[in-house]
């Protein structure tokens, strides 16, 4: 049991999606085991702030932070970041770029491959990234999503906002990244029975996320849904795994496959 909470650090998440025969499609990536945060767990691209976003003067199309802020119910600065990661980390972990040059025209994104590692480990900003080769952000590809706070029984912590984006025409998502043994994309609702089939591990924010996906027909209604983003904390009254609730917890412990019960219940808080 863990007697005092870790420290939260913010972090952000993409639910990237794209229309598939078979209904909306995520890009999921299995973590490898040795992570030290979800090790072996099927999530969606994502990864913590770099404070160096807070204060830089970046070119950006689309809603002002301003209202990222209000979305999710933070600082202007802090709301920044956390654009900032969404689509750094994207670009680091499936190399996908939600940015334009200034004018509005759409970059080499197989040209500017090479930054990608340099970012990853955070020898080169994110702003600098964007200066050095004339890009403007790109947060109207964005949508708020979720927000969700990691229990306080972990050992590592983060208080994380889930954004929603379309794969960018032109563009595919990929694995090179050191970060996960596989990815693919997965329509919503395979990769729930796939969960359920013991097939992958999904940590309750992911399985939340892909039920949402799964609700919609297509990518053009799932943007349009209207959401009220409030931070979903899972309680856990015995200090355990068990005991851990959230909203459709009983949903979600009911489509688990016996092995993931396993898995789950024997990680040490």
């Amino acid at each position: 049991m863990t007697e005092t909470a870790a420290p939260l650090r913010d972090a952000s998440t993409v639910v990237l999606v794209r229309d598939g025969a078979d209904g909306i499609e995520a890009f999921l990536q299995r973590r490898v085991q040795a992570m030290a945060f979800a090790g072996g767990m099927t999530v969606f691209p994502g990864g913590g702030v770099d404070e160096r976003d807070a204060e830089a003067d970046l070119a950006w199309i689309g809603p002002e932070v301003t209202w990222w802020a209000e979305q999710f119910s933070t600082s202007p600065t802090s709301a920044q970041e956390l654009v900032c990661a969404a689509v750094r980390e994207t670009f680091e972990e499936c190399g996908v770029l939600l940015v334009t040059h200034a004018d509005g025209s759409a970059p080499d994104v197989a040209a500017l491959m090479p930054a990608r590692a340099a970012l990853e480990s955070r020898e080169l900003s994110f702003a600098q990234f964007l200066r050095e080769h004339d890009l403007a952000l790109r947060a109207d590809l964005l949508r708020p999503l979720a927000h969700w706070i990691t229990p306080k029984i972990e050992k590592r912590r983060y208080d994380t906002r889930f954004f929603l984006a379309e794969l960018p025409a032109g563009q595919d998502a990929d694995a090179e990244t050191s970060e996960v043994e596989e990815a693919q994309w997965y329509p919503a609702a395979r990769a729930l029975d796939d969960w359920t089939a013991g097939k992958h591990f999904l940590l309750p924010p992911t399985w939340t996320q892909l039920r949402e996906l799964a609700a919609h027909d297509s990518v053009a209604d799932l943007f349009a849904a209207k959401r009220e983003i409030k931070p979903i904390e899972p309680g856990t009254p015995n200090d355990d795994f068990e005991g851990l609730r959230f909203t459709h917890a009983d949903e979600y412990f009911a489509s688990m496959n016996p092995r993931a019960r396993e898995l789950f219940f024997n990680r040490k808080p």
